[in-house]
């Protein structure tokens, strides 16, 4: 066993979690999530909703099947993960694996850490900080290591436009097929690009905040991203411009509150978020169920939708809205993560209905 240097996770209301570092040794603060996946954690580092969070997992045995290898494939996607780098500020396990064994395993999950410098804390009580959370609801967290000068304060989350720092800053084509589809790049992962390459289309790949209307194309697709929808009114308004013509229009995580909002629904933050594999979701007006992956802090209020729209899914657990549809045009949307990766993959029949509309 490594000999690493003792760390601290201490909660906003002063709560201290005592444990050791097993990344790189740095302070962050961020605000403290927690995600009920069993495996899937190169996925969700690398996940830009993650931004500005301290990620906690409940599986207790992280790390035991390493890391791929950092590969692009020619259209510059990433091969195994999510975008170009880890975006959470940190990870919280309880047990990590100092020794891993995989068939695409690099290197280990703690170099890594070190690698992009991203801190990494083991021997949490993540049972106990789990139910914490879900009791108090997600609260901000700084990480304090031995022998580092600690940050003060905590910050405040919803005080940064996440979805900026993450979205490309240049328009990037992908593909060449006949159908254009604008991607609205609110903070991407790289499987909803090879999701859409994979049927035959090319794909625009611009800013949140870019007036893609001026654009030639054949269909919106919204993205995930991360933070405060609030903070993404450039993104809203391009959005309201789009819906008043009739170019299909889809929605995932983030793209689904945008949508939302530009259709006049109002927004508001879950007390601890839907983080896993294992959401269950109903279409509406059927008995059709479906297991899905998610990642999300803030929600849709239902009650909010114009007349013109109507909700899609519903969380079967807490009754949340999972997504919504416009009535009579080609608009739609999932709260969920229909190209889920790490999986499951029940949804990925959205991805086929928008690109049979264009």
């Amino acid at each position: 066993m490594q000999k690493n240097k003792t760390a601290k996770l201490v909660l906003d209301d002063g709560s201290v979690f005592e444990g050791v570092s097993f990344g790189y040794e740095k302070p962050v603060t961020g605000e403290v999530v927690f995600n009920t996946a069993m495996t899937g954690y190169p996925e969700s580092l690398t996940d830009p909703s993650y931004a500005g969070q301290l990620m906690v997992l409940t599986y207790p045995l992280v790390g035991n099947y390493g890391v791929p290898p950092r590969q692009f494939t020619s259209e510059g996607l990433s091969a195994f993960l999510e975008s170009e780098k880890i975006h959470a500020e940190a990870i919280i396990v309880s047990d990590y694996s100092y020794n891993y064994s995989h068939w695409n395993a690099k290197n280990s999950l703690s170099d890594w850490l070190k690698e992009e410098h991203i801190p990494g804390i083991t021997g949490i009580d993540t049972r106990a900080l789990t139910k914490k959370l879900r009791e108090h609801g997600v609260m901000m967290g700084r990480i304090e290591i031995e022998g580092v000068a600690p940050l003060q304060g905590f910050g405040h989350y919803s005080d940064v436009n996440y979805v900026d720092k993450v979205s490309c800053k240049d328009v990037i084509s992908y593909g060449n097929g006949k159908k254009r589809v604008v991607l609205l790049d609110c903070g991407v992962k790289h499987n909803i690009i090879r999701c859409l390459l994979k049927r035959g289309v090319t794909v625009v790949r611009v800013p949140w905040n870019y007036d893609f209307t001026t654009l030639e194309y054949d269909g919106l697709f919204i993205s995930n991203g991360p933070g405060d929808p609030d903070t993404c009114d450039a993104a809203v308004q391009n959005i309201r411009k789009a819906l008043s013509g009739d170019k299909p229009i889809c929605g995932i995580c983030m793209g689904n509150q945008l949508l939302a909002k530009a259709g006049g629904a109002s927004i508001y933050k879950l007390k601890y978020g839907h983080r896993s594999h294992n959401q269950p979701v109903r279409m509406v007006g059927t008995n059709k169920c479906f297991i899905t992956s998610q990642n999300h802090g803030y929600a849709v209020d239902s009650d909010t939708l114009g007349t013109e729209w109507e909700p899609l899914f519903v969380n079967m657990n807490d009754g949340t809205n999972e997504g919504i549809k416009h009535k009579t045009k080609p608009f739609f949307s999932s709260q969920f993560h229909p190209e889920a990766c790490s999986g499951p993959l029940d949804t990925e029949f959205m991805f086929d209905k928008f690109v049979d509309l264009l």
